[in-house]
């Protein structure tokens, strides 16, 4: 049975989860702070962490920075925060979703579900081939990527969207299209965090080079890769 790591302080949140979670077959550990999740994360890796962010010792965000450098393991964000900047910052810092409070313990225990069957196993899927377009090269079978010769640091999902677009340069991919790259369904309620995942991995382009957006939007429509003129 998949073991979920619940990192929240408030009990009466802790119970609704793991109640939720233990009825679809989920065990669960509840813990309510930060370092000691990441103590526990060292000594036996969860199949997912379900990560309150205002936390009173350590804010999850600094927990998930430093889980990054020890694991790759799932994340799930609770936050009584909804702005869009809250929501770039925690999907930047690598976790897979963000559920704002007052929430369903149900919808959670969903997404906790399609996050499990799209990550497992963990390591992103790869193939022997080397996608090489213009300035990138995308090296699957090491799951590195490389933009104008400079090596990229980018989370699983970011991974997995350039590898998409990269595979079909100039093709309008809408956002459902995409979600089937990341290997989850359209109706999983995930389809919000795409154009926060784009916006990600545009600020990293950027890092490389401030001059030119190789992702284009199609307003109504998605994203393509549509590289510099060579």
């Amino acid at each position: 049975m998949p073991h979920i790591l619940i990192v929240e302080d408030e009990a009466a949140i802790a119970d609704t989860l793991i109640y939720a979670l233990q009825s679809e077959g989920f065990t669960t550990t509840w813990l309510a702070l930060g370092q000691a999740a990441l103590e526990s994360v060292q000594q036996a890796e969860p199949d997912l962490l379900i990560l309150d962010v205002g936390l009173p010792d350590v804010s999850g965000f600094e927990v998930c920075k430093q889980l990054r450098r020890l694991s790759d393991v799932p994340v799930i964000f609770l936050t009584a925060r909804d702005s869009e900047i809250d929501r770039v910052v925690g999907l930047e810092i690598g976790a897979d979703d963000y559920v704002v409070k007052p929430f369903s313990p149900r919808e959670v225990a969903a997404r906790v579900k399609a996050i499990l069957k799209r990550v497992t196993p963990r390591d992103v899927t790869v193939s022997a081939t080397v996608l090489r377009y213009h300035e990138f090269e995308l090296d699957a079978q090491r799951a590195r990527v490389f933009y104008l010769g400079q090596p990229l640091s980018l989370t699983r999902h970011e991974f997995k969207l350039l590898n998409v677009l990269l595979e079909q340069p100039e093709r309008v991919f809408s956002r459902e299209q995409l979600l089937g790259g990341l290997g989850v369904a359209a109706d999983s309620g995930y389809e919000r965090n795409i154009d926060s995942h784009i916006k990600s991995l545009r600020a990293k382009l950027r890092q490389v080079d401030a001059s030119h957006d190789p992702i284009q939007t199609h307003r109504g429509l998605g994203y393509s890769l549509r590289c510099a003129a060579q």
